[in-house]
């Protein structure tokens, strides 16, 4: 959540600035350069807070040690594999390998 809300700090930074280089008559490319400089900037200096959580979420999330995010249909699917091979002891689940196609 935190890396959305810093993007999203960066984004209503560069979107305003863009504009104004637009409507100054900068040209496109000399627009986005100048707004996404100064957006950089801008948060750099002003949104350390915001930016050091987005990079604790993003280091927690890519470390390794992140629980795997699941859809409530994955889930399911797990349980009732769960439940499958506690009912039924002699059953194995390999994951390792797919049927193959007929």
């Amino acid at each position: 959540m935190a890396f959305l809300k810093y993007t999203l700090i960066r984004l209503a930074l560069f979107v305003p600035l863009f504009a104004l280089f637009v409507y100054l008559q900068l040209g496109w490319l000399l627009a986005v350069l100048c707004a996404g400089m100064m957006a950089f900037a801008i948060s750099f200096l002003f949104f350390q807070k915001q930016r050091d959580a987005a990079t604790a979420n993003l280091h927690q999330r890519f470390s390794g040690n992140a629980k795997p995010l699941r859809s409530a249909g994955e889930k399911d699917d797990a349980d009732a594999e769960d439940r499958l091979v506690d009912e039924h002891p002699d059953v194995v689940v390999r994951k390792d390998s797919r049927p193959k196609d007929s």
